[in-house]
């Protein structure tokens, strides 16, 4: 009996120790970003050492894999799905954008570090296009349904998180007045 106790006990602390280093790297890549975090400073963060670290993962892709794993988990982007039974376009548009907007707002460090670390280290690339890409996809089929080509367009440009954190963050403008903005700019740009 108090084998098996002890056989728990063991499996509950690695399991433990895994969520701490995932947690210390989830926050550094909200930080510093991916490319600059390095195994130090997450076993430090995570009040490790180094060679624990290694024992859970023993490579940056498989750390990298974990931490979007928990990300997705704990804060998944929009799912387009829903969004398809709303014949309105402008008010499906409308919809998708506000939990578009919604999810960069409480995500906006991990994605800024996320987007710029991707574009110049691959294995942040590889990451977020294999977690993030269908996510991306969706959002575009399902809110470009039935768009002219200028309005897919723009919709490209209101569906970017940079566009986003211009409108909000650095332009001041109220969540749903950005959405607005951009729900009139698609509209606009089917015009002739």
């Amino acid at each position: 009996m108090a084998r098996t106790y002890t056989l728990k006990r063991r499996a509950e602390q690695q399991a433990d120790t895994r969520r701490r280093i995932v947690e210390a790297a989830v926050d550094l890549h909200g930080s510093v970003g991916p490319a600059r975090t390095t195994f130090s400073m997450v076993a430090e963060r995570a009040g490790v050492q180094r060679h624990t670290l290694y024992a859970h993962f023993p490579d940056e892709r498989s750390l990298a894999m974990a931490c979007s794993e928990m990300h997705l988990a704990r804060e998944p982007p929009p799912d387009a799905a829903p969004w398809r039974n709303i014949e309105d376009r402008r008010e499906r548009l409308r919809l998708g954008l506000a939990a578009i907007y919604g999810w960069f707002e409480r995500n906006a460090e991990l994605i800024a570090c996320g987007l710029r670390d991707a574009e110049v280290y691959p294995l942040t690339r590889e990451i977020a296009e294999l977690r993030f890409g269908p996510y991306f996809a969706a959002w575009h089929e399902v809110l470009g349904s039935k768009l002219g080509a200028r309005q897919r367009a723009m919709l490209a440009l209101a569906l970017s998180f940079h566009t986003w954190r211009t409108l909000v963050r650095e332009g001041g403008l109220k969540q749903a007045a950005a959405v607005k903005a951009m729900v009139q700019a698609v509209e606009d740009a089917g015009e002739s």
